[in-house]
């Protein structure tokens, strides 16, 4: 399953703890540990560099105890050794996927009427158009469900009122089981996950349900805690939901103070969705984390999406968009990882059109990689401030502010 373990590296070697924070998503931890193994030799062997995955103990079910791996490697004559760690809130997600039909349809109405009445979701369509079509996507197929239920339940009671009229419930029978056999396979369509993925954002018009708010209280005190570990950097990479709930975990770090002596910070946001929610009303302490945070200058902040991605907001700068950003904005150097540039053609084509594979692309190998590559970030000997020193922002990025709130808390 892993690569053959390899001695622990010299005492000189490069050492970073990762806290990986997945976006909304309900399968668990192992996912990405096996993702990053696999992806992580396609890219080692594009590369020309040695990395190999090493296990943390076994987790008991249910445990509480992080779920981590070891990365070491050997890239650019420097050996690194890399502890990743996932900040888990799968058990969140599956909570609120856990609806039935009725109340998931209950839930398009609600989420549908938060981002019309607020004008969010007009203005994000100005931004990107591709998340705009994935937030319609679930809408459409949701709709389109129902009333092919509809026309088959009215075709199956009219069937069956002529043998007898009390067999016309049947079509109601029909109609509901065709929904049932629909959600059955929504692994295949995911029209009932983007639902609720929309509709946990906007569930409190922007503000973070109160379970999500204690999960990250726990994330800020262990990230807290590695800054005394002996690391050479601690290294927060968000990705899509993640990333904004990353910000708001550096904002708590920084205001409750830095020690002394203590690593360098980064933060890593990829595939990011922010105006999802940072547009909502009741977004206030978003705000003001993305207005604290791009002020500061103990933390690097990259943000890397690219135009392939049809479920990020892509190049638009978070902070600038939100139309919160002070004149003195530091954060995030917006850079784009274009999929049509760092993928060789054949590869473009096998994935232009697996938008939900694509999102998750800025964790896989690139057969034409550039400057990011995300096994050299995680894994390599160069902090990510030295990784981006010198590199300009992207000239596509949007900076038009949009948002119709910008109150802080």
């Amino acid at each position: 399953m892993f690569d053959a373990p390899r001695p622990d590296p010299s005492p000189a070697a490069f050492r970073r703890k990762v806290f990986y924070i997945p976006g909304y998503d309900p399968f668990p931890p192992r996912r990405y540990r096996e993702l990053y193994r696999s992806e992580g030799a396609a890219q080692a062997a594009i590369s020309g560099y040695n990395l190999s995955i090493q296990p943390s103990p076994p987790r008991k079910k249910g445990s509480a105890a992080p779920y981590r791996w070891h990365a070491v490697a050997v890239m650019d004559g420097a050996e690194t050794r890399a502890d990743i760690e996932v900040m888990i809130w799968s058990d969140i997600v599956k909570s609120s996927m856990s609806e039935g039909i009725l109340a998931t349809y209950w839930q398009m109405v609600t989420t549908m009427w938060v981002y019309f009445a607020s004008g969010a979701f007009f203005r994000q369509m100005r931004l990107r158009k591709g998340p705009t079509v994935a937030a319609l996507y679930p809408v459409l197929h949701l709709l389109g469900q129902a009333l092919i239920a509809t026309t088959l339940g009215l075709l199956v009671a009219w069937a069956m009122s002529l043998i007898h009229p009390i067999l016309q419930v049947l079509g109601l029978l029909a109609a509901f089981g065709f929904l049932v056999l629909a959600k059955r396979y929504d692994h295949h369509i995911l029209a009932h996950y983007l639902m609720h993925d929309f509709a946990f954002s906007a569930q409190y018009w922007g503000a973070y349900p109160p379970q999500l708010s204690m999960r990250m209280a726990g994330f800020a005190a262990r990230i807290r805690a590695s800054l005394s570990e002996g690391f050479d950097e601690v290294l927060v990479v968000g990705h899509s939901s993640g990333a904004y709930m990353g910000v708001t975990i550096l904002s708590d770090i920084l205001r409750a103070g830095l020690p002394e002596q203590r690593p360098t910070l980064s933060f890593l946001t990829l595939g990011q969705v922010v105006p999802m929610v940072s547009f909502l009303p009741r977004a206030t302490r978003l705000r003001g984390d993305l207005h604290y945070l791009c002020q500061q200058g103990d933390i690097t902040w990259v943000d890397v999406t690219a135009p392939g991605d049809g479920c990020a907001f892509a190049l638009c700068d978070p902070v600038a968009v939100t139309g919160i950003a002070p004149p003195d904005q530091k954060w995030p150097l917006v850079v784009s990882c274009a999929f049509t540039q760092t993928l060789s053609p054949q590869r473009w084509q096998e994935l232009r059109y697996k938008f939900f594979r694509l999102h998750f692309q800025y964790m896989c190998a690139f057969d034409r990689v550039g400057h990011y590559d995300y096994f050299r970030i995680t894994a390599g000997p160069q902090t990510l401030a030295q990784r981006y020193s010198g590199i300009a922002p992207s000239p596509q990025r949007i900076t038009r502010a949009l948002s119709g709130y910008r109150n802080i808390a």
